[in-house]
């Protein structure tokens, strides 16, 4: 057997090599049984073509797989929903299928179900591969037939990926808008797109794509997998976001749910067939014990044929660009990674371990490199597990980034404390540790800290103040705090060797207050499911500041190339406060102290030349009192009582720095 290069990459792996090959060669069996040699898992994924509505010579092939029911009648405004007219025939142990005669028996926009006959009981459901699935005025979700006269015409052909230095903007259709409403595709294309091009971002992550029957789930309760959400508009006009969105050379990354679906029967795809053993885990061990969901059996070859067809689905039918793999811990590990701390690697490898789920995501990022080989794949791990991020040849899962998930919750742990009780060693090892060859996505916060029962960086730092203080001519110590730590906790997170950045939108301008999806307990009210960009356009508030130095920030980091490099520590002063650190040509120093400026701090650089600032937080631009020279040349000289060549710097308190070597 062939060594697997992980246990070179990552040398505190070599203990476990048998469970990396455990891992590797699971995967090849569970591969060799869903295709045969010669083929690719493209070839496989093939289950929407295959299953639901297709349009033929005269009339409509409707096919479903329930391999356990009794019987399934085809009803819909086709036939006056009558429940026995239109039975589907089953033409092998799994699969049923009916031809309906006539393309306009079925015209587009009807509604349409499938009455599924199990165990001497009979339930009205939705098709498993409908592709547009609403509600109506009763609340009753159905599918509705899709054959518009004309197909979407796609104008990205031009488009290319752009892999280099992802910088993401998490969003959320629906309260993208400004009023109180549930905002659509249409107007995210219109008026967000271009928002977030002028920000500096260079990739879109939508949220809540597919469809779900509870708008607070935040999208994370998917219903019908192969249904883009009927909340904010139709098919083609998510189609249009991303076509307008790649004519600006956006990426745009869909939030992907593979890791557990709504329980709901009516709306869902929970015991269609009458089992609850079709698509999940019987018994409890199908239920998330958090989530109140159902959790996939990834060993059934039916499971994945549903699954990796959808990966190929979106990335085909929908030009998405890539996807971030929602609750992949949740996946891996039979515990769901639920109270632990991951701080050894036997925690990696145990019979704790889902191999199966592992493999799962491992088909999932080789058919999507076979679909789209730039596509970019995210996981969302916060226990690290080895390998996520390597190369599946290599004996890794395959993904290109990590979300650095421990980076929010260092900073939400670090702003409870006083700021004179910050750790900076501390700091320095949970920004800038990462595995050996696997990249990170680094971020402050993301959306789960904008949540109600959690708190955005921006309401820590200033909460009622932000109400009353955050008008220009307004003074208030607990505002400048805010802003001064707001701007260094994002600037320093960028700029200590993450390989990708990410903010939730609207943080970037420090966006008050919670998100609170419209729910019983707040009346149905969407006054907080909502982004309110005017307080960053509005040049006599203070939101401004953080809006134009988010997007300096952004530039500083590609003009100077900074995401995906290795730091050089150069200094840590715990009592002063004080970090210095190298990357590339940069220096960075931050002065975290809350009250103590230093005239003339001695900040070593083991180089020699002159260096001057070419950005700080203290700008006046930035809202800040314009102290630091960006004019000054300062000459580095050997620092006395040392053996290394540094420089005499004035850092004022909250303020952080970026020096550049100059050149004449």
């Amino acid at each position: 057997m062939a060594k697997r290069e992980i246990l070179d990459i990552d040398p505190w792996i070599k203990d476990y090599e048998d469970d990396i090959n455990l891992r590797m060669n699971e995967y090849e069996k569970q591969k060799s049984r869903l295709i045969s040699d010669g083929e690719k898992l493209t070839d496989f994924a093939n289950a929407h073509h295959y299953y639901g509505f297709h349009k033929v010579k005269n009339g409509w092939i409707y096919r479903e797989w329930a391999p356990h029911a009794d019987g399934l009648y085809l009803i819909g405004d086709f036939n006056d929903w009558d429940r026995h007219a239109h039975p589907l025939t089953k033409i092998n142990d799994e699969d049923w299928e009916i031809f309906i005669k006539g393309i306009k028996t079925i015209p587009h926009g009807s509604r349409i179900k499938v009455l599924v006959d199990t165990n001497g009981s009979i339930s009205d459901r939705i098709p498993l591969y409908a592709t547009r699935v609403e509600r109506n005025d009763d609340g009753d979700f159905a599918a509705i037939m899709q054959n518009p006269r004309s197909k979407f015409k796609w104008t990205d052909e031009e488009f290319k990926v752009n892999h280099d230095d992802l910088l993401i903007y998490e969003s959320h259709i629906g309260m993208a808008g400004e009023e109180g409403k549930v905002s659509t595709y249409k107007e995210f294309e219109v008026d967000i797109l271009p928002r977030i091009k002028k920000a500096g971002y260079n990739t879109v992550q939508l949220m809540a794509i597919a469809e779900h029957p509870y708008y607070g789930s935040f999208g994370y309760q998917v219903s019908n997998f192969y249904a883009p959400s009927s909340w904010y508009g139709e098919i083609n006009d998510l189609k249009s976001l991303i076509n307008t969105a790649h004519e600006m050379g956006l990426n745009i990354i869909m939030d992907l749910v593979h890791s557990h679906a709504v329980k709901n029967t009516v709306e869902g795809i929970n015991e269609f067939d009458g089992t609850d053993y079709q698509f999940f885990h019987t018994g409890q061990e199908g239920n998330h014990p958090d989530w109140d969901s159902k959790l996939f059996d990834y060993a059934k070859p039916g499971v994945l044929h549903f699954l990796l067809s959808n990966v190929k689905y979106w990335l085909e039918e929908f030009h998405f660009d890539g996807f971030r793999f929602d609750g992949v811990t949740s996946m891996i590990y039979k515990n769901h990674g639920r109270g632990d701390a991951f701080n050894n690697y036997k925690k990696y490898f145990s019979m704790n371990t889902d191999i199966e789920a592992i493999n799962y995501l491992q088909l999932a990022n080789e058919l999507a490199r076979e679909v789209k080989p730039d596509v970019i794949t995210i996981a969302e791990d916060m226990s690290g597990m080895p390998g996520m991020c390597l190369p599946i040849s290599k004996g890794g899962v395959g993904f290109d980034y990590r979300l650095a998930m421990g980076m929010p919750d260092f900073w939400e742990r670090t702003l409870l404390k006083r700021d004179e009780d910050w750790d900076l060693s501390n700091m320095w090892y949970e920004l800038s540790t990462h595995r050996p060859e696997e990249k990170r996505i680094g971020y402050v916060e993301s959306h789960d800290q904008a949540l109600v029962g959690s708190k955005t960086t921006i309401f820590r730092l200033a909460d009622k103040e932000m109400y009353d203080s955050m008008t220009k001519d307004s003074e208030n110590y607990i505002i400048d705090r805010a802003l001064a730590l707001h701007k260094m906790i994002r600037w320093i997170t960028i700029s200590m060797g993450s390989d990708g950045y990410l903010n939730f939108m609207g943080n970037e301008f420090g966006h008050p207050e919670w998100i609170d999806f419209p729910r019983e307990g707040n009346d149905y009210s969407f006054h907080y499911a909502r982004r309110q960009w005017s307080l960053a356009d509005n040049e006599n508030l203070k939101y401004h500041y953080l809006s134009d130095f988010d997007k300096a920030m952004l530039k500083h980091s590609e003009k100077y190339n900074q995401l995906g490099n290795t730091i050089f520590r150069l200094w840590i002063d715990n009592d002063r406060k004080i970090i210095a650190f190298r990357n590339k040509d940069i220096v960075y120093i931050f002065n975290f102290h809350p009250t103590d400026s230093y005239e003339s701090f001695a900040v070593p650089i083991h180089d020699v030349g002159q260096f001057r600032v070419v950005m700080d937080t203290d700008e006046e631009r930035f809202g800040g009192a314009g102290r630091i020279s960006h004019s000054y040349v300062y000459n580095t000289e050997r620092l006395a009582g040392t053996d290394y060549d540094g420089i005499k710097i004035y850092i004022p308190s909250r303020t952080a720095l970026a020096l550049e070597k100059y050149n004449k």
